[in-house]
């Protein structure tokens, strides 16, 4: 665990420390099953409190009924399963194997299901009683649902593995090109910890319970949360959300006495749109999307507390982290580089570079994945020199990352570089607006002009003198030349299932709409 010094000490002082033999099946099992077997691991919201001690037996007797259908190591393994302690269960005793687990999603539908269990050639799956029917529809793929079935008892002996050796393969969400399969080693979750440290002030404290409205099937819920929490002793909160309500929310957060929240951004904003409050919790983290001024004013208010904002992705994770304990944030940035990560932005050439660049992770960083799952091309293109290239744009101010958007999300107008995020920020603080995605479309004399597609909030009509409005908001709080020349009112956004917009989409239609 990490010691709360100063940042700079704590970041110089840093240095990695990895065994040659490690299986994250002993990292968030069986070793506090040895130690401390009556600890609580998880709080399952329908199951109850499980300990080390049962959730160590209910994967052992996986691991046993997945061999026996022949799984060996090596294997690719799916999870097809809603928060809960078999979900849990199941990828350790993957792991226990020395096979490799796929965390797939509950929503998908058949065709994204079935790209993603071909491309990774996995034959069985662990699932529940739906995630069961979702299966059976695809070829030579069979599911296995373990309160359905008689178990074997026994301790399963853990696999002797490296460091090194694969241990969960991580599909990207999509939003540029098909899926990408990420294959991370067995110190994905030590490259995780000290981010996830960071971003809840020193998680570990006492009392200290963590809960997540995140699947999962992400590396922001299994990574982030899940397997962390438990590697640090800290118990999982795991409840099935089917859909975010604010007042669900504050359900399993008072139920559950849930002390830390990971909140995607999406959250957040329908909590501060419900003017929801969240007595009692000790550190809110966020990622995924950049928080501006008035969303983190708005969280101490709700919450008693900073938001700690972090900043990673599926290939490398955790890698920069606000931590209110540490430093203050700053609104518009997304932290400083978590100890043991070097982040920087570079030009083409690979090189540092003052101003604006490329946000790139040196190699070395013990979350970032091996490769693209048979993708050798890809994960070519993935790298630059020492560098592992993210695909987004930034500054580094005085040590603080700034998020500028996506490489190709960056809107550049009569010569200015525009960042849509801090756009999007700004409208979100606007009453009539519930959701919105800015772009840049195509113009002749500016290169592109902002564009913003806004879905407004139930009670609100759409028309003309409130576009002006919303103009007239965003000139009064940003750049003049950044405020959005053209406004579109949708009815919804086109989404990934994470829940991001995908600005891609919006490009495409803003485009042709001048031929159009």
């Amino acid at each position: 665990m990490l010691n709360p010094l100063p940042y700079d000490e704590l970041y110089d002082g840093f240095r990695w420390n990895l065994p040659d033999r490690l299986n994250m099946a002993v990292q968030v099992c069986d070793a506090w099953a040895g130690a401390e077997p009556d600890r609580v691991a998880i709080v399952d919201m329908e199951a109850g409190e499980i300990s080390y001690a049962r959730l160590r037996q209910m994967a052992d007797s996986l691991a046993h009924a997945l061999v026996a259908r022949g799984v060996t190591r090596g294997d690719r393994v799916g999870v097809l399963r809603s928060q809960g302690a078999w979900c849990a269960a199941a990828h350790i005793a993957i792991w226990k194997i020395g096979a490799i687990s796929i965390p797939l999603f509950k929503l998908f539908k058949h065709d994204a299901l079935a790209s993603r269990v071909g491309d990774a050639g996995a034959r069985i799956i662990i699932a529940d009683t739906e995630g069961a029917e979702m299966v059976a529809a695809l070829d030579a793929v069979t599911a296995m649902v373990p309160e359905q079935e008689t178990l074997p008892g026994g301790t399963f002996e853990t696999a002797d593995t490296g460091a090194e050796d694969p241990a969960v393969l991580i599909y990207t969400s999509g939003t540029t090109g098909s899926p990408k399969g990420a294959l991370h080693a067995h110190r994905v979750l030590t490259g995780h910890l000290p981010g996830v440290e960071m971003s809840h002030d020193f998680l570990g404290q006492p009392g200290d319970r963590l809960w997540t409205p995140a699947d999962w099937a992400w590396i922001g819920g299994l990574f982030d949360v899940a397997m962390p929490g438990l590697a640090l002793g800290v118990p999982v909160v795991a409840a099935r959300l089917p859909k975010f309500t604010p007042e669900e929310c504050k359900r399993i957060v008072t139920e559950a006495s849930v002390r830390n929240i990971f909140f995607p951004p999406t959250a957040l904003r329908m909590l501060k749109a419900a003017d929801m409050a969240l007595p009692g919790l000790r550190t809110v983290a966020s990622g995924g999307e950049p928080l501006g001024a008035e969303m983190l004013d708005w969280g101490r208010r709700a919450f008693g507390l900073t938001i700690n904002e972090f900043y990673g992705q599926t290939e490398c994770n955790m890698v920069a982290s606000s931590c209110a304990a540490l430093f203050e944030p700053r609104p518009g940035a997304i932290g400083r580089a978590v100890p043991g990560h070097e982040v920087a932005v570079i030009d083409t050439e690979g090189r540092p570079v003052e101003g604006e660049g490329d946000i790139a992770i040196r190699r070395g960083s013990a979350s970032m994945m091996l490769e693209y799952w048979n993708r050798p091309e890809q994960t070519a293109e993935k790298l630059l020199g020492d560098w592992l290239l993210t695909g987004d744009r930034g500054v580094i101010e005085a040590g603080f990352i700034r998020f500028m958007g996506r490489e190709d999300d960056v809107i550049t107008s009569a010569g200015f570089r525009i960042g849509p995020a801090e756009i999007e920020d700004c409208l979100l603080t606007h009453p009539a607006v519930a959701t919105v995605g800015v772009v840049g479309k195509p113009d002749p004399l500016r290169t592109e002009v902002v564009k913003a597609y806004v879905v407004l909030k139930p009670d609100v009509e759409p028309a003309d003198p409130l576009a002006e409005e919303l103009q007239n908001y965003v000139k009064k709080r940003l750049a003049s030349y950044s405020y959005p020349r053209e406004i579109a009112f949708l009815d919804k956004l086109p989404m990934t299932v994470t829940g991001k917009v995908i600005r891609k989409e919006l490009k495409a239609r803003a485009a042709a709409e001048n031929t159009g």
